[in-house]
């Protein structure tokens, strides 16, 4: 497959912390870079196709265990910000 040239750009969002922690561990586990994992979650997702496979998803729940990321689907748009 040939590779597809893109423009990047800088973003600056908010995610929840934990979470964030589990992404970048899994960057790491899939030698992959945080933007990358981001946009292969992403176009999976926009095609109703799931990003890992069965391996992937156990090292997902041994990272969510060590960074006590909680979190659950459910949990999608129903997150408060505490107040600081």
């Amino acid at each position: 497959m040939d590779k597809k040239l893109v423009e990047r750009t800088q973003t600056g969002v908010r995610i929840e912390k934990s979470l964030l922690k589990v992404l970048k561990g899994l960057a790491e586990y899939c030698e992959l870079s945080l933007g990358d994992l981001l946009e292969g979650i992403v176009l999976h997702s926009f095609e109703g196709k799931a990003p890992f496979s069965r391996e992937t998803c156990q090292a997902i729940n041994n990272l969510k265990q060590v960074y006590g990321c909680e979190l659950t689907a459910a949990d999608s748009h129903q997150l408060t910000e505490l107040s600081k």
